[in-house]
């Protein structure tokens, strides 16, 4: 084979895998989730910061134990995001409107239409039919785009594995609970009733018929019905919720649309350099055993004296 058919056969190779892939990232802007799908009310207005959803939540996925005990408080000093052994964090933030503190459960919201999901070429990723986003290590190859796409910035990575570095988040608690129909851990074990577990369609409606029964103690949204193309996971606060960490510069579209053609530079990166390099391996290769053979030959033939 001729250098130059090898070098254009790897690159058509590496074009062609790269095209299957940059459309199954891109083509998935019309994805429409799962709207009759499960999902949980969180109501800021009840909430305590009493902690139990987070140790509910070390049990229930089995987790390594937190470095300070669930009981303690000196945690909300300081602003905290799950992490690879934190699924769930409880953040305290003082307010204009409210003379005491409010508290915001965090975990992976479940979007309808995840970014995590389609920035990754892979498919690490699925989003089930009762709602969850769940993913799969065994696949991943650890190029953290989900972490980049994630508009709430929720996916951990596992540095501290050397030899198995994934990424960790929230899973609904799919494999033990959700699937059999069951609530999550932390929504059964929360003391104050903040936590509503259904159909999301039906708490939409609670969401909106507390806002209505008393307008006073409500701020009139809905948080995640449909920022980034919605999400499971929705929220009622008695405050504007840019004062409790939420991001509220979000636009209903789905965030993929306007990151895809950045992640779609990733899948190219990684498949076209590695054909062209294998190319060139088995090219320079090719090339040492031709002139191996051709020094043995003529040393056959002109044998020293």
């Amino acid at each position: 084979m001729k250098r130059r058919d090898f070098l254009k056969g790897c690159m058509a190779c590496g074009a062609a895998a790269t095209l299957g892939v940059s459309q199954k990232a891109w083509g998935m802007s019309s994805f429409e989730g799962y709207p009759e799908g499960m999902g949980v009310l969180v109501d800021l207005t009840r909430c305590v910061g009493c902690r139990s959803c987070e140790a509910a939540c070390n049990k229930e996925q089995q987790l390594p134990a937190p470095d300070a005990p669930f009981d303690d408080k000196s945690v909300f000093e300081e602003k905290r995001r799950p992490t690879e052994k934190a699924y769930t964090v409880v953040n305290r933030y003082e307010t204009e409107k409210k003379e005491s503190p409010v508290y915001r459960k965090i975990q992976c919201n479940h979007c309808n239409e995840p970014a995590c999901l389609t920035s990754c070429f892979v498919n690490a990723y699925t989003k089930t039919k009762e709602g969850a986003v769940i993913y799969n290590s065994k696949v991943c190859v650890g190029c953290r785009n989900c972490m980049i796409a994630c508009p709430f910035n929720v996916p951990g990575y596992s540095y501290s594995s050397a030899l198995n570095p994934v990424v960790k988040k929230c899973i609904f608690c799919y494999d033990t609970r959700l699937k059999y129909g069951k609530p999550p851990a932390c929504v059964e074990v929360c003391p104050q009733e903040v936590l509503t577990f259904g159909h999301r369609n039906d708490l939409l409606k609670i969401g909106r018929d507390r806002i209505k029964e008393k307008p006073d103690r409500y701020v009139d949204h809905i948080y995640g019905e449909k920022e980034v193309g919605g999400t499971s996971w929705l929220y009622l606060a008695g405050v504007n919720f840019d004062q409790v960490g939420f991001d509220t510069t979000m636009a209903n579209e789905p965030i993929i649309s306007n990151v895809k053609d950045f992640l779609g530079i990733v899948p190219m990166v990684l498949t076209i350099w590695p054909a062209l390099f294998t190319g060139f391996h088995l090219l320079a290769t090719r090339n040492k055993n031709h002139t191996d053979h051709e020094d043995g030959h003529s040393a056959q033939e002109d044998p020293k004296p």
